[in-house]
């Protein structure tokens, strides 16, 4: 059994993050829901407990609130943001509204007494997002470290081993945020680091045979990096009783169809079909807009066509797919956890009753650099495990407004050439994600003394771990320059090309 650390989730977008960046400190780490009984805990024999933060605030009637007994199992407790609110109102500190709001990147400045923070430097940038703090601090507690808003930005009763930060250390903004989490999980939990994604391999395997048993299983199959590790890992579990389904929804880049076939064919020995629906697609999309309603459609069309496929060639038990966590944690809050939800996905939220079919998601707890890790341990080529990443939904989501052939045509086209440039300047590995965006306004423009009045083009060019938080990449001038010039002069309907500069948070990466 592996020494773990509980998460309690209070509905936090990154307590993922959380286990993701105690996963890197080689200890296994396993997400509960906010109000699991002490008992269990003791039961699971966790080495310790965190507490995520989340959107309530502890003033709420309906706040999520954990069995205090936890403070009372013995094993040390780390509340983050909500989570210190929590300790402080839940062990007799007080709890007030911040007269001035924190979010973003703030500056700590660190006592050098603290058992949490020790080893750090006096001063740190940590990235904050609270409206509430603490304002008296519970019987045994200190302050070792505070901000310009907060006196008590972390805090720590260090007989009890209760200790409390009220910015994100997991986020990869927050300096020595991994230092911190480490000196809790090594130098206070006493963890040594037993688990790895070798574990991960083989544990996987055994789950998935047990559960899938003699049965036959369809992956949608997309030829990006999750579906392609999920196909190599189920082929590995039930090797010949996996069939891969490769739907051409229309909504692909350039050449993408043909890549994906030449791919698997040079790299596997599967079973892989081909369904050509973009027809279908296109239909179901004519006249919508909202990007919700986009999500919504293109799920259910997929369903659709999973469903005809099983007629024709026959039974199947169980439909894989390649969700990620950052999908579900964007779209469903983890057993009932109150997240806010910041988007569907198309392949998130289950199959219709009629389909009879069970939903395999072997990467469901995993992020993208994870789901490398494990691609590099199955074996997977470098041009499967570090292609840039693509929406399941397609170019739908990166077509504002309505889908249609006209824009579909122009988006492909200027993403193509971005992705050539990329590529051509050996930029294309060094970032996260690299990609076109079609905006639905039309601009003045002047070319061959003609006057043009045509649609805009958007970049965004984003570096990133995990998906959960992103920047905007300082490309060189001249490559942005090139990129610009070619998609102008090259693509019919575009005379004006720009750069998104935002961040997530507080923006998303896609911008549906």
């Amino acid at each position: 059994m592996h020494e773990s650390i509980a998460i309690l989730d209070f509905g936090s977008q990154y307590t993922q993050v959380i286990a993701r960046r105690i996963r890197e400190c080689n200890v296994y780490s396993r997400i509960y829901h906010h109000s699991t009984p002490a008992s269990v805990l003791r039961k699971d024999k966790v080495c310790g407990i965190i507490l995520s933060g989340g959107p309530a605030s502890v003033f709420s009637p309906k706040a999520p609130i954990p069995d205090k007994k936890i403070f009372s199992l013995g094993v040390p407790v780390l509340g983050i943001c909500y989570g210190l609110q929590l300790i402080a109102h839940q062990l007799g500190g007080k709890v007030e509204k911040s007269g001035q709001r924190e979010y973003g990147h703030g500056n700590l400045r660190v006592q050098p007494h603290g058992k949490l923070l020790a080893g750090l430097p006096r001063n740190l940038r940590v990235w904050n997002s609270h409206g509430d703090k603490v304002i008296q601090l519970p019987k045994g507690f200190s302050s070792t470290a505070a901000t310009d808003n907060s006196e008590n930005a972390a805090i720590e009763d260090p007989k009890r081993n209760i200790f409390g930060l009220q910015f994100h250390p997991e986020v990869s903004h927050s300096e020595q945020g991994i230092l911190i989490l480490e000196n809790f999980i090594k130098g206070i939990c006493g963890c040594r680091g037993d688990w790895s994604m070798a574990n991960f391999l083989t544990e996987s395997i055994e789950r998935i045979r047990e559960e899938v048993g003699d049965s036959r299983v369809i992956l949608g199959l997309s030829g990006g990096v999750d579906s392609s590790v999920a196909a190599a890992l189920l082929h590995q579990a039930i090797g010949d009783r996996l069939v891969c389904v490769f739907v051409d929804n229309g909504l692909l880049r350039l050449h993408e169809k043909e890549g994906v076939i030449n791919l698997f064919k040079r790299n596997f020995k599967m079973d892989l079909r081909v369904v050509s629906a973009s027809g279908l697609f296109l239909n179901k999309l004519k006249g919508v807009s909202d990007p919700e309603r986009k999500r919504k459609q293109i799920g259910y069309t997929f369903v659709k066509v999973f469903e005809d496929f099983i007629q024709k060639h026959g039974k199947a038990d169980y439909l894989a797919q390649g969700t990620l966590y950052p999908d579900v944690i964007e779209s469903v809050a983890i057993d009932g956890n109150p997240a806010a939800v910041i988007k569907s996905h198309h392949n998130v939220g289950g199959l219709p009753k009629r389909m009879k079919l069970k939903v395999l998601e072997p990467l469901r707890e995993l992020f993208k650099d994870e789901v490398r890790m494990l691609g590099a341990e199955l074996g997977l080529p470098k041009e499967v495990l570090w292609r840039q990443p693509f929406p399941g939904p397609g170019l739908a989501v990166r077509i504002l407004g309505e889908v249609n052939r006209r824009n579909l045509r122009v988006l492909r086209q200027a993403d193509a050439i971005l992705q050539e440039e990329m590529v051509a300047s050996d930029w294309y590995y060094k970032v996260w994600q690299s990609f076109a965006v079609f905006l639905p306004v039309r601009t003045v423009g002047v070319m061959g003394d003609q006057r043009t009045y045509e649609n805009v083009i958007a970049l965004r060019i984003v570096e990133s771990v995990d998906a959960m938080t992103a920047d905007w990449v300082r490309l060189p001038y001249e490559i942005l320059q090139k990129v610009s010039t070619r998609v102008i002069n090259e693509v019919q309907g575009v005379n004006r090309v720009v750069l998104d500069i935002s961040s997530k948070p507080p923006s998303t990466i896609e911008w549906e």
